[in-house]
């Protein structure tokens, strides 16, 4: 159950990113302009800006280099609260940069136990822990029976 929902908790995070990155490359002209206006950032970052959030966002997603891609966009969502919402007086601002927060508080979750497909080496390593201790308790058996059988004789 753990696995799933890591798998699709990476997945819903990836997709706040690819969906703000189309956004930012289908209106590179309005993301260029606001972000001229609210950042010390040139507007030519615009495109590429938008770009890298579809791209990070779909790794992330695709869980290859999780790791990787959650550490990018910690930073990267990091950089866009102190830059595009640090007037917390506004009450929108405010909720944008906690929504900021709470993104990177999942994305540090996936940076810590990265991909899904490690938690099915766990379930391997417990079947066989499982095997071993089911051999161990058949060996004791078998030498009880034999002590039982030379006491006995």
């Amino acid at each position: 159950m753990a696995t799933i929902a890591a798998l699709i908790g990476r997945i819903l995070l990836g997709a706040l990113f690819v969906f703000a990155g189309l956004g930012k490359v289908m209106d590179t002209a309005g993301t260029a302009a606001y972000m001229e206006a609210e950042s010390p950032f040139p507007g030519s970052l615009a495109l590429f800006v938008g770009i890298f959030e579809i791209v990070a966002g779909l790794v992330l997603a695709s869980g290859f280099m999780t790791r990787i891609a959650s550490l990018a966009l910690i930073v990267f969502t990091a950089l866009a609260t102190v830059f595009f919402h640090e007037k917390v007086t506004d009450q929108v601002q405010a909720a944008m940069a906690l929504k900021n927060l709470a993104v990177i508080g999942g994305l540090l979750m996936v940076f810590a136990y990265g991909q899904a497909r490690g938690r099915m080496d766990l379930a391997d390593e417990r079947a066989k822990r499982l095997d071993a201790e089911v051999r161990a308790a058949h060996a004791e058996g078998k030498a009880e029976g034999a002590t039982t059988a030379a006491k006995t004789d």
